[in-house]
């Protein structure tokens, strides 16, 4: 089973999107800021990551810099999810490491997509 880290601090999107990719056969787990973030991905080294950029303790742009500076979590696939909708927002996230960028409100298809391609692209 695939293992999705969702790093999110906001509980009502946690538990909406957790909810909705369990059922869509994603085993999900969560951190709930930055740091956290960081911490499980080190240990539990899940197939992707959701990272919100805006994040309590550690934001999603240092989160995903220490990731992918980590040779243990450099190869874990990151999605930036994240309100801002610019065009710089979408490079800012990228050029923190993140290997591609939604905006939300979240379009589930789409997300789906997004982890599917990125989990059959070599890294």
């Amino acid at each position: 089973m695939t293992r999705i880290l969702l790093v999110e601090d906001n509980e009502m999107n946690r538990d909406m999107l957790s909810r909705r990719l369990s059922r869509r056969g994603f085993d999900v787990l969560i951190a709930e800021n930055g740091k956290d973030g960081v911490e499980i991905a080190a240990s539990e080294r899940p197939d992707l990551i959701l990272m919100d950029m805006s994040l309590p303790v550690m934001d999603g742009w240092e989160a995903t810099r220490q990731i992918k500076a980590n040779p243990v979590t450099c190869g874990i696939p990151v999605i930036a999810l994240t309100a801002h909708a610019m065009a710089s927002d979408r490079d800012m996230a990228l050029d923190a490491g993140c290997d591609d960028y939604d905006s939300k409100p979240i379009d589930l298809p789409q997300l789906v997509r997004k982890i599917e391609q990125l989990l059959t692209t070599p890294h």
